[in-house]
């Protein structure tokens, strides 16, 4: 069944990683901007504006308070003095921001370290009486698989399929998926319960966990998509988890194979570098 780990805790938020992400792009833009006013003409363009309409002087000397007067057929020389204008103003604001980003961010990830640090100096045993409000990607990851549930029988017929972490699997390929997100330790769950609205329980080949986010997704392979019988119930399946909000592309991932067509350990990299690094 699923459920929550800690359900006190507050809510995730991506605004740190929002900001990083706006910092990045304000550092970039800066760069732009900078590099783009170096190359920019000597001298300053002044804006008149009356009945007449809008007139436009080159001030090139810092003394002079009336400036050459541009034809307005010389668009390009307007342009580019405009546009020098333009970007001085633009470069003052992107770097308020920026300052501004980084006192936020610092200040933040202060906190945040501060709020994780309470919960996590405290003993394993300790930690089994307290519902934290924030909790380190550590520690949050350790609640999640310490988390107790009953997957589905294997029955012995099947062929023998264990992982690099002692589970046994269905398959050649889910064996491989097992191995490669232990390989880059991405905590999941083999054939974890999952309750949907109508009361039914489904098992999920992977449940998985974005530990960034802070986000479940499960990942269903289908390994024998040239059976006719076996693509309807993938289709099927796939519509029950959509009718339950879990979403393709979003919280479900499907990855597929014939038996001319198996699934190669490069699809299985791309899908783990997509969602979860």
């Amino acid at each position: 069944m699923k459920r929550e780990t800690h359900s006190s805790m507050m809510q995730y938020t991506n605004l740190y990683a929002e900001a990083s992400r706006r910092r990045l792009e304000l550092q970039s833009q800066i760069e732009a901007t900078e590099k783009a006013l170096s190359a920019a003409p000597v001298g300053k363009i002044h804006i008149l504006t009356s009945k007449r309409g809008t007139q436009f002087y080159l001030r090139t000397d810092p003394k002079d308070r009336s400036g050459k007067y541009i034809r307005k057929k010389n668009r390009d020389v307007i342009k580019r003095y405009l546009q020098k204008s333009y970007n001085e103003k633009v470069l003052k604001v992107l770097k308020s921001e920026l300052q501004n980003l980084n006192t936020f961010l610092k200040e933040a990830n202060q906190s945040i370290h501060q709020l994780q640090s309470i919960y996590s100096d405290y003993s394993k045993e300790i930690k089994q009486h307290i519902e934290p409000v924030e909790m380190s990607d550590k520690d949050f990851c350790a609640a999640w698989m310490e988390e107790v549930f009953q997957g589905k029988e294997i029955e012995e017929s099947l062929p023998f399929y264990e992982t690099d972490k002692g589970e046994r699997v269905r398959s050649k390929s889910e064996l491989t998926i097992a191995n490669a997100l232990a390989k880059h330790r991405i905590p999941y769950k083999y054939e974890c319960p999952l309750e949907l609205k109508s009361g039914r329980t489904i098992y999920p080949d992977f449940t998985v966990l974005n530990v960034k986010k802070r986000k479940v997704i499960y990942w269903e392979h289908r390994g024998m998509m040239d059976d006719m019988d076996y693509a309807k119930h993938t289709v099927d399946r796939v519509k029950t988890l959509m009718k339950n909000g879990i979403l393709l592309g979003d919280s479900l991932v499907i990855t597929e194979e014939t038996s001319v067509s198996p699934l190669g350990t490069d699809e299985i990299e791309a899908v783990i570098r997509q969602y979860f690094m």
